[in-house]
């Protein structure tokens, strides 16, 4: 079975995400900072009236908070009705993968990125990192930053 997924660069490493979890890409917008919430939520922007709460990836994933430039954008996906916002470095192609190829991720005791991982899939000469979402999305965590 294929799959299209959207590729995009967070700590200079391939990432992915299915495409029909986005709902658009966005220039960067400054997010306004809320209080108490965990380190890896950058804030919230508005989105044509819409409240929405935007992740620091690099930051959720155990990586440093990155200092966000206009070159930086928002993927903007969607988890049943909750849409939330990611800062990536740059947002690269659209790619079709079959999902027999998927393989799983390394079971590796010290990385960060290994349980928001689905698999690794190997386009051309780099293997690229296929996030879940519904990892990614900690549904207390959203809830308090909506």
């Amino acid at each position: 079975m294929l799959r299209e997924l959207i590729t995009f660069q967070v700590e200079g490493q391939m990432f992915a995400l299915d495409i029909m979890a986005i709902r658009e890409i966005r220039a960067w917008t400054p997010a306004t900072r809320l209080p108490r919430v965990p380190h890896y939520v950058a804030g919230v922007v508005n989105l044509r009236g819409t409240v929405l709460p935007v992740i620091d990836l690099a930051a959720r994933l155990g990586w440093n908070a990155v200092e966000a430039t206009p070159r930086h954008a928002i993927i903007v996906t969607q988890i049943g009705s909750r849409q939330t916002g990611l800062i990536v470095e740059s947002v690269s192609d659209i790619v079709t993968i079959d999902l027999d190829t998927l393989q799983a991720p390394p079971t590796t005791a010290e990385s960060t990125v290994v349980p928001f991982l689905s698999g690794l899939a190997a386009l051309d000469d780099q293997m690229v990192m296929v996030l879940d979402l519904a990892a990614l999305a900690d549904g207390e965590t959203m809830a308090e930053a909506a």
